[in-house]
This record gives C-alpha cells, sequence and structure tokens, in this order.
C-alpha cells in the first residue's frame, strides 16, 4: 500500500482496514500504512481502537456468544457438548406448561423444537430452513422427563446439511429425526 499523506485520510482506511481483519498486528499495520510502530498506535489511542490482544478476545467473545446463544437462551434445552458441524448434545426438561390439558404427556411440537434447535445450533448457520424432516414419536414423553438430545452431521453438500437428532430419557430413545437443513445466506 503506498503512503498516505494525510493523518485524517490514514486513520480512516486504519479503521477499515481493522474492521475488515480484527487480527491485523501493529508490526503489520506499520509495514501496510508505510510508517513507524508508534505512529500506528497513536493512531489506535486517538481513535479508541483496541490494541491486538483484546481486538481478539472480543472476537473470540463474540464468536463463542453466536455459537452459544440459539440454544443457551432458549428454553428448549441447555447446550452441554458442541463440535460444529460435527456433533452436539443438549439437555431438556419439559414443565407443565407443555402438556395436552389434563395430561402429563409432552406435546411433541416442544420436542421437534428441541431437535430442530440442536440441528441448526450444531451447523453454525444464522439462518437454516428445514427442507425435510423425518420423525419419529417412539413413546410418550412426560413432563419432568430430562431428555437428552444428541446430534451429528452425516452430510454436506453445498449449503445443505443432514443431521440425525436422537432425543433418549434414561437409556430409551423416544424420539429421533433427520433434518435436511439448507443453510441461507
Amino acid at each position: 500500500m503506498a503512503r498516505v499523506n494525510s493523518k485524517k485520510q490514514r486513520q480512516k482506511m486504519l479503521t477499515e482496514r481493522i474492521e475488515q481483519d480484527p487480527f491485523l498486528t501493529d508490526e503489520e499495520l506499520s509495514e501496510m500504512f508505510e510508517v513507524s510502530i508508534p505512529t500506528i498506535r497513536f493512531d489506535r489511542a486517538e481513535l479508541g481502537v483496541a490494541e491486538y490482544r483484546e481486538r481478539i478476545k472480543d472476537v473470540a467473545r463474540s464468536v463463542f456468544q453466536k455459537k452459544k446463544q440459539p440454544i443457551l437462551n432458549n428454553p428448549m434445552g441447555e447446550l452441554l457438548d458442541l463440535n460444529l458441524f460435527k456433533d452436539g448434545i443438549s439437555v431438556f426438561v419439559p414443565d407443565e406448561n407443555m402438556t395436552f390439558a389434563n395430561s402429563d404427556v409432552v406435546r411433541g411440537c416442544f420436542i421437534y423444537s428441541f431437535a430442530e434447535m440442536l440441528a441448526t445450533t450444531v451447523i453454525d448457520a444464522d439462518v437454516a430452513l428445514v427442507e425435510v424432516a423425518n420423525i419419529k414419536y417412539k413413546q410418550p414423553v412426560v413432563c419432568g422427563s430430562k431428555l437428552v438430545a444428541k446430534s451429528e452431521v452425516v452430510r454436506v453438500k453445498d449449503n445443505q446439511y443432514i443431521v440425525w437428532v436422537k432425543i433418549k430419557h434414561r437409556l430409551a430413545e423416544v424420539f429421533r429425526s433427520k433434518f435436511i437443513l439448507s443453510v441461507v445466506d
């Protein structure tokens, strides 16, 4: 990059570059703008741009929150383990508000939602639409049952994912599903 004559212009370009790539070090930035490292540090200080280590921490925090947010902030389950694009484990305990009237049997829509939430979380998509869901309710679930769901990504092709989700109560499988999910950009 050619040397920039104006300090304002350099600072504007510096801000843009760091927004594009927060992993740029002061040394790399000084080479790009053909100025000294202290000049880059002064520019960052004037602009209120964090140092390299702090930018990395901020990126890591935002990525971590993005990954965990869909299921952690949802009453439909607590994420226990997540290996993006591979598998995940989540736990869910349905309450009495999720049952049929005058019964302790949980409505199927809540069990399906729990499975779908884990399936979409494991593929790390902002928007994922269910193209096909092949589901099987194997036995009724009652209020207060501790359900453990395991997901597994079995195939990826372009923007389409096939994800299996199996839900167990104790050792018995109560629900299983195969989702074909399409990621929307």
